[in-house]
């Protein structure tokens, strides 16, 4: 699990009813660069992956004292990683057909009718699994006490999230090659299969082209408000609430390397923890309900998350500041891995968010 989330350094331990505060862990030193005698790490796609590795464990997993900084890793490693990683690139475009050993690694990404492997499409789809992995772990270390739920998901969250930024960083070569291609080819998290039928009945035989690109924007303007758009907000803006839906998208649609990391998060995490349990089926084929609540109590929300912060929210006592400050960055999480505005929980969250993060 990523560096215990650093929960552990964040949560007091109590010692005879008194507070005593958690040793601080050091920060790692940068990760050196490691050896590879006289292999190539660009010769194949499992040779990359085992020189990729061990930065990616280093940046995403390692302990550290500040959850929102990633460890970094040396500078003649930063360089090599991406000396390597465009060399690999390079050769799979120069060869055509994907390298030596890519069957054990089948990718949903490359383009049917495509001449051998969409270049760079094996390793995306490594890196999104590698993010589904590190996920899948967070989900599994989640402590069973609802009222601890957040406490340890806000700094896993965030600890993951500097992890996703700064691999996106060194592996920047892998967006601008592989991510921006394949999205100019309409393959991102809105594709024009999506909004033809709608823009479709709009459109009259005598438009211009004009008028039928200004109408597919205005269908892809729609999209971005269940993200939280709004008319006239400035480029910046734009770019970051589309980065919310990509995060949003589905597993078959190429997006940004940070959005990937969050889409998974979203998948593995997230979900589960909005979903309700499933009723279970008596012998008679009817579903049996959970005894209704007494009318002194309003029933709990069924998903553990909602549960959580409904918990933390109500909660007496205790300090109050923390609590909505583990409000807002959660809400700014949801917000992250894609998760609709229109949302229940969302909407109880964000008004805890600080007015210059919203």
């Amino acid at each position: 699990m990523p560096a215990e989330c650093t929960h552990k350094s964040n949560t007091p331990s109590h010692t005879n009813g008194h507070a005593k505060a958690a040793p601080a862990l050091a920060a790692p030193p940068p990760l050196p660069n490691p050896s590879t005698g006289s292999a190539n790490p660009s010769a194949s796609l499992h040779a990359l992956w085992g020189y990729l590795h061990p930065a990616l464990d280093h940046i995403v997993r390692a302990p550290t004292s500040n959850p929102s900084k990633a460890p970094a890793i040396d500078v003649g490693y930063h360089m090599g990683v991406h000396t390597a990683v465009y060399n690999y690139f390079t050769a799979q475009s120069d060869v055509g057909p994907g390298p030596a050993g890519l069957a054990a690694f089948p990718t949903r990404f490359s383009v049917q009718g495509e001449k051998g492997q969409a270049s760079g499409a094996d390793l995306y789809e490594m890196l999104d699994r590698y993010y589904a992995d590190v996920a899948r772990e967070i989900l599994l270390g989640a402590p069973a006490d609802d009222s601890m739920l957040i406490h340890y998901l806000v700094p896993c969250f965030n600890r993951y999230s500097a992890g996703a930024q700064s691999v996106s960083r060194l592996l920047n070569y892998v967006n601008r090659h592989y991510v921006k291609r394949a999205i100019d080819e309409d393959r991102g998290w809105l594709r024009l299969t999506d909004i033809l039928d709608a823009v479709a009945r709009t459109i009259r035989e005598d438009d211009t082209r004009e008028k039928v690109q200004k109408r597919l924007r205005e269908r892809r303007t729609e999209e971005l408000k269940k993200w939280g758009y709004k008319d006239g907000d400035p480029p910046a803006r734009v770019a970051q609430i589309e980065s919310y839906a990509e995060a949003a998208s589905t597993p078959d649609r190429v997006v940004p390397l940070a959005q990937l990391a969050y889409r998974q998060f979203r998948i593995e995490v997230v979900d589960p923890l909005l979903s309700a349990p499933k009723l279970k089926v008596c012998k008679g084929g009817k579903k049996k309900r959970p005894p209704s609540a007494s009318s002194e109590k309003p029933p709990l929300p069924r998903g553990r998350l909602a549960r959580a912060a409904k918990e933390l929210l109500e909660s007496k006592g205790g300090d109050e500041e923390e609590r909505w400050r583990l409000a807002g960055e959660l809400g700014i999480a949801l917000r992250t891995v894609g998760i609709k505005v229109d949302h229940p929980l969302r909407k109880k969250l964000d008004k805890f968010i600080p007015p210059e993060q919203r």
